[in-house]
């Protein structure tokens, strides 16, 4: 069987070598020394470079394309990577702002629910406790003028839990009616719906109806009936009398 010979890198060097040698004899032989060295110098390099195996032009711009390309993937790719986690960090910081103003909203809730409950509370009488029938006495006096109605409905509001001060009290009066208790108002809206305000603290007769004290009179200008009606309103809108400032 013939033996199968394998040409190596040597190999490939020492016929490169031998090529060139041939060619400069064979100028030599026919040329003249002045042909032959180019000649032999062109197969010098082309051996060196058979010998070497250095890239040629096409190769080194054909690597250099590719390094470019690869640099342009590598570029377009942390790009997208900056954009998706840029998108990924907007996403969050959404998420995070309406679970926060959804927390505020449930504790605003739950803080008016409770404020509510408070007031209702506290506007409900509470039952005096058994006791021995009190001895008889003379039932209190008021002035019948704009401190002595005060006083009587700050005592009646006193015993219903309707909260309200004196200064709350005169200051609304002297604001809705300058302490008159025939006082109507017929150019408001109330008016003009055939409802005016009347009394010292200028009540509606709906809400006159609905916040009516029991004990007073069932009359919208009577002056301890208007005031207690009113704060008894105020109190529950507003939480007190004491937080009118304006029309209410």
């Amino acid at each position: 069987m013939p033996r199968t010979i394998r040409i190596t890198r040597s190999h490939k060097l020492a016929a490169a070598v031998l090529v060139a040698a041939g060619s400069v004899t064979a100028i030599t032989a026919t040329g003249g020394q002045s042909e032959a060295q180019p000649t032999a110098a062109k197969s010098s390099i082309a051996a060196e470079k058979a010998a070497t195996g250095a890239p040629t032009a096409k190769e080194i711009a054909a690597k250099k394309a590719a390094a470019e390309n690869a640099a342009k993937k590598a570029a377009a790719a942390k790009a997208a990577a900056e954009r998706e986690a840029e998108a990924k960090k907007a996403a969050a910081a959404k998420a995070a702002a309406e679970r926060k103003a959804e927390a505020k909203k449930a504790a605003d809730k739950a803080r008016s629910e409770k404020q509510a409950a408070n007031r209702s509370t506290e506007r409900k009488a509470v039952a005096a406790p058994k006791k021995a029938a009190p001895e008889k006495t003379a039932p209190k006096k008021y002035a019948d003028d704009l401190d002595g109605w005060i006083r009587e409905s700050l005592d009646i509001m006193k015993k219903k839990n309707i909260p309200g001060s004196y200064e709350g009290l005169h200051r609304n009066i002297m604001r809705e009616s300058s302490g008159n208790p025939n006082a109507v108002n017929d150019w408001d809206v109330n008016a003009r719906n055939g409802i005016p305000s009347k009394g010292l603290l200028q009540v509606i007769q709906p809400t006159f109806d609905a916040y009516h004290v029991k004990g007073t009179p069932k009359k919208l200008t009577d002056p301890v009936a208007n005031i207690t009606a009113a704060a008894n309103y105020a109190a529950d809108r507003y939480g007190s009398i004491d937080n009118v400032d304006s029309a209410y």
